[in-house]
């Protein structure tokens, strides 16, 4: 019994494929579990394109109608009952048997019918439990044909009739089937058999539906080498009878249309729900970028106001160096020729009036600058904290729900409230003082003990006591030879531009050290304070760069699954 043509058959391949890598696509993208379960559900009608659900007492013959249907003896009759518990008949490759409960087992086995219909097969109405009972109903609402077989040695018992009171309201196309006619001795008997069942029926159902008197034992052996037994089995007219009211063409479309509907239904709420997402993602990524932006404006600011502060620190030294020019011009004349020959004078006027107070005010310099460093490293975290606090609050209340990945928001204001705690926590425990000798350590202590040195007996100092100790000497040998002229003339002009030129020497390296010395540690501590902030929000970077590529899948996949869709639609009703 073919029901599919060849096209139709190669259609429901694909829409099966379809469905259950749509599926697939779900499960990998967190779908909801009703979603899951209501595409399960659509593969499913699907898998059973055609049910034939068959109900009766166990001794009606149900299993000898089955296996007359199928072609051989695939289940197990007897004048027992043989089945307490519902049989799901489908194609498959290799016959098996799988339980997929405690009362429901799936039967594959490789028949052609089995792969267009699928085959319910049910406890007997006599026999049955009310777990079976619910099970049943499960699967005759999903029927296309309800197979109701009753025997002719006992039409239509009690526990049929009240079986048929159950299934009369769902408005499924009952069928019944007088089974065992070749028990009967004449066509008599099967007419009062046939109006029995006719009349019950008619005051049961409001309706007579249609009744085939058959003999599945015939039927069986009728396929399995004795032909000439097909016409009297009576199988004959079910079977097509079957066949053309699955192969009614409405009907057709609608199977095949049926789980397109919900798949369709699923991607556009999981769409909906992407696209929702993405905007979220969106203006998260303009929050990291963002941030970014300003961490990149507070390294710029911050290398201008340092380069303002160490001109500031580089003015006190070029007041400093003209203070010495004027020094060397004031001492370093003929008239002042007793006072250059006194060492300690010369010295101790040179540390009075020309370093002056200059340690102490680049030591102010530096404490402000160190303050300035700290301060604007704990605005910083001040600033990330509101920032984060206040993305967190704007989606709050934002419920996506019944899509997909449904823990997206909650995962995202877990690790915003966990970096935001971090920020707090950061800005909360920051002690200034203790920042602020930290850095003192590497910074502040190295360039006064530079100054210190440069200034000193050893850098500064030691210029001045070479210089007189020079002129002390040179003095000694112009007086001793009485050419006074001499030294008025060319020696002192002459140790006045050294001491001018030594002396700018000495304050550019001094210069040039402690600008550096502090280059570095504003370098160091800027890397340092960016790297932390960069730190904190990485995973929170890390998680919108992964939601986002995770999200672009999700759409890219859900467009491509609608294209696919039109595509199945319009081969069906092409039909």
């Amino acid at each position: 019994m073919k029901i599919l043509t060849e096209q139709q058959e190669d259609l429901l391949r694909s829409e099966r494929t379809f469905l259950n890598d749509l599926r697939v696509k779900l499960n990998e993208f967190n779908g909801s579990k009703s979603d899951l379960d209501n595409l399960g559900k659509a593969i499913s009608q699907l898998d059973d394109l055609f049910l034939l659900v068959i109900v009766g007492e166990f001794n009606a013959g149900k299993t000898a109608v089955i296996n007359a249907l199928l072609g051989d003896k695939f289940l197990k009759e007897g004048i027992t009952p043989t089945t307490s518990q519902i049989n799901i008949l489908r194609y498959g490759k290799d016959e098996d048997h799988r339980l997929v409960s405690e009362n429901q087992e799936l039967i594959l086995l490789p028949i052609d019918l089995l792969s267009e219909v699928s085959i319910v097969d049910t406890p007997g109405t006599n026999a049955i439990l009310r777990e079976h009972e619910e099970l049943t109903k499960q699967f005759i609402p999903q029927a296309d044909i309800v197979l109701f077989i009753t025997s002719v040695d006992r039409p239509f018992t009690e526990s049929e009739r009240q079986f048929m009171q159950q299934i009369k309201d769902w408005g499924k196309k009952v069928v019944i089937l007088l089974n065992k006619t070749d028990i009967l001795q004449n066509e008599e008997e099967l007419g009062q058999v046939n109006a029995f069942v006719e009349e019950n029926a008619r005051a049961l159902l409001g309706t007579v539906p249609e009744i085939f008197a058959v003999s599945a034992r015939l039927a069986l052996r009728a396929k399995n080498g004795e032909p000439d037994l097909w016409e009297s089995s009576g199988f004959g007219a079910l079977e097509n009878f079957i066949k053309n009211t699955l192969d009614q063409k409405s009907q057709m479309r609608l199977k095949f249309l049926n789980p397109l509907g919900v798949s369709a239904h699923i991607i556009d709420k999981i769409t909906v729900a992407a696209q929702a997402q993405r905007e979220v993602l969106e203006k998260d990524t303009g929050l990291l970028q963002n941030v970014s932006h300003q961490l990149e404006i507070y390294r710029t600011d911050k290398g201008k106001e340092f380069s303002l502060r160490m001109a500031e620190v580089e003015h006190i030294f070029y007041e400093m160096e003209q203070r010495g020019d004027m020094f060397f011009e004031d001492r370093f004349r003929l008239v002042r020729l007793l006072d250059l020959i006194k060492k300690e004078r010369l010295h101790d006027d040179f540390k009075q009036e020309v370093v002056a107070n200059v340690p102490q005010q680049v030591e102010d310099k530096v404490i402000g600058l160190i303050d300035w460093l700290v301060d604007s490293d704990l605005r910083q975290w001040k600033s990330i904290t509101d920032y984060l606090a206040d993305r967190q609050r704007e989606h709050k209340d934002n419920i996506i729900s019944d899509g997909f990945n449904n823990n997206f928001l909650v995962d995202r204001s877990h690790l915003l409230e966990a970096i935001r705690k971090e920020a707090d926590k950061v800005v909360k425990t920051y002690d200034k003082h203790l920042r602020t000798e930290k850095i003192a350590l590497d910074a502040q202590n190295a360039v006064a003990a530079s100054l210190a040195v440069e200034i000193g007996a050893v850098g500064l100092g030691t210029l001045i006591t070479a210089l007189a100790t020079t002129m002390a000497a040179d003095i000694t040998g112009i007086v001793a030879a009485s050419v006074v002229a001499v030294l008025g003339l060319f020696i002192i002009p002459a140790q006045r531009r050294k001491a001018k030129r030594e002396l700018h020497e000495r304050m550019l390296d001094m210069r040039n050290g402690l600008i550096k010395s502090l280059q570095e540690e504003f370098e160091k501590e800027m890397k340092q304070s960016l790297e932390r902030i960069e730190e904190a929000i990485a995973p929170y970077s890390r998680f919108i760069r992964s939601e986002t590529a995770h999200t672009d899948a999700v759409m890219d996949t859900m467009e491509t699954a609608k294209t696919e869709i039109e595509r199945l639609r319009t081969t069906i009703e092409s039909w």
